[in-house]
């Protein structure tokens, strides 16, 4: 797929004074991306608000790009066939950075299906910066889920293309925290969230 700004001519990058390193120092944090990638239903938007809470009762900042609140205004245009959907994650993928560039804590929240797209997102900044969370819980449970009612629509015909049923998942290979069911039991938004956050601190984020 082509990208229209790839297409711009007579574009210069310009600096500024004012780095990601200055922003970090004063924010006391280390920008970074936070991904968090799995079926609907799997609890992504749940783990991205509880870590958001937990961050910022550490006097940390954090922002959250959630996948259908950005289909309201800056995916507002895209729908869900393919190449909207490279699309649409493209556009993520340059806002988080773009966050994180800031010094603050991205964490995004979004099913991105494709292998290709989350690794075109990894690639827009330093590897150890984006750290992806694959939430590996069964269609089953998802499906049984279904708080939107969308798996109940997509069963009837009425959603096409839609993930986990007619189109496909591809699970991360390599992804940096797996968060799944244990003893047949999902952790509880609390736990999940702390395991992101240990890894967060382990890694040095957390601090200047």
């Amino acid at each position: 797929m082509s990208f229209a700004a790839g297409k711009s001519a007579n574009i210069f990058w310009h600096d500024c004074p004012v780095g990601k390193a200055d922003r970090q120092k004063l924010l006391k944090q280390k920008g970074c991306v936070v991904w968090i990638t799995g079926l609907s239903g799997s609890g992504k938007s749940t783990l991205a608000c509880t870590l958001g809470r937990e961050l910022h009762s550490r006097g940390k900042l954090a922002y959250i790009l959630d996948g259908d609140n950005l289909r309201h205004g800056l995916n507002k245009d895209l729908g869900f066939k393919a190449e909207d959907r490279v699309e649409n994650i493209r556009r993520v993928g340059e806002v988080a950075k773009l966050f994180a560039d800031a010094g603050l804590i991205c964490v995004a929240s979004l099913i991105s299906p494709y292998r290709i797209d989350r690794d075109f997102c990894r690639a827009l900044l330093p590897d150890s910066s984006f750290i992806e969370v694959y939430m590996n819980m069964p269609l089953e449970l998802c499906e049984a889920r279904d708080p939107k009612g969308l798996y109940k629509l997509a069963r009837a015909g009425k959603i096409k293309g839609f993930t986990g049923i007619d189109d496909p998942y591809e699970p991360p290979l390599n992804c940096e925290i797996e968060i799944q069911q244990e003893n047949g039991a999902c952790p509880s938004p609390c736990a999940m969230a702390g395991q992101v956050v240990t890894y967060l601190e382990e890694k040095g984020f957390l601090e200047e």
